[in-house]
């Protein structure tokens, strides 16, 4: 991973220097679905009745995963922009900041960092967003999708719903890690019934990333941009132990696929 801009040319530190849970807000960026082969607490409100669900929860996971590595394989090079905004209240006062990243992808895994702009408390813009940057690219090796990937051995999948509008239908499954790995979740995916994509999940780690965080929320929506399903924003409140709350918004834009294959679709 590169950064760019004057402002960025130095090594991140390694060790926080304040209260902030930084190994929640990597684990974030982390449960991305879109990436390849991989892909969220309760949903807020009742899960829609699936008896008419035209598959079974086994045919849209199958669906899901080929899709998942069709889109994976086909998805060669794209960019965007992403904006980052954290705001912390608690005992240890009110901090908040923001930055602005242009990103390069490069298939199989190289991402390219540009940072635009950053504001507001230096400790989040250090700690936090970069560490957020640094880990992304790290989740591309080949033993971290390993080790994160929506797959079965590393979940389980219940079909909890089936939404059907005129505007499309939705698969809801519960999704619950096999084991308490570092960076699985546990909660709800919600998937397109035509591209058989996660379009959202609702999630809580499956384990707590830091002694500092009491309970975790993330609640991250996708967009179809060409043939693929990429993030267009991550939400996540954080708990944090001895009083107070950190929220961490990303929104992603500008998205441009600069190389690409054609996605089949399933026959």
């Amino acid at each position: 991973m590169r950064f760019h801009g004057k402002e960025d040319r130095r090594r991140v530190a390694t060790r926080a220097r304040g209260p902030f849970p930084v190994s929640l807000f990597i684990a974030v960026l982390l449960v991305s679905p879109w990436l390849p082969v991989r892909a969220s607490s309760q949903q807020s409100g009742a899960s829609t009745a699936f008896g008419n669900a035209p598959l079974s929860g086994e045919q849209v996971v199958d669906n899901l995963l080929a899709m998942n590595l069709e889109r994976a394989h086909a998805l060669h090079a794209y960019r965007g922009t992403r904006n980052y905004l954290l705001q912390y209240h608690g005992f240890a006062g009110t901090r908040s900041a923001e930055m602005v990243v242009d990103l390069k992808y490069q298939s199989p895994g190289t991402k390219e960092f540009t940072i635009r702009s950053s504001t507001g408390s230096k400790l989040i813009i250090g700690t936090v967003f970069k560490k957020l940057l640094q880990a992304e690219e790290d989740a591309l090796g080949v033993e971290a999708q390993k080790r994160t990937a929506l797959n079965r051995d590393n979940y389980d999948f219940t079909l909890v719903g089936y939404d059907s509008k005129p505007s499309g239908s939705m698969y809801i499954l519960s999704v619950k890690p096999r084991t308490k790995g570092e960076f699985l979740f546990s909660g709800r995916i919600w998937v397109e019934a035509e591209d058989f994509a996660v379009t959202r999940l609702e999630a809580q780690p499956a384990k707590n990333p830091s002694f500092w965080t009491k309970h975790s929320e993330i609640d991250e929506v996708y967009m179809k941009v060409g043939d693929f399903w990429l993030p267009a924003r991550n939400h996540s409140i954080t708990k944090i132990r001895f009083g107070g709350n950190a929220v961490l918004t990303i929104q992603y834009q500008n998205y441009k696929i600069t190389s690409a294959d054609v996605v089949s679709k399933l026959r």
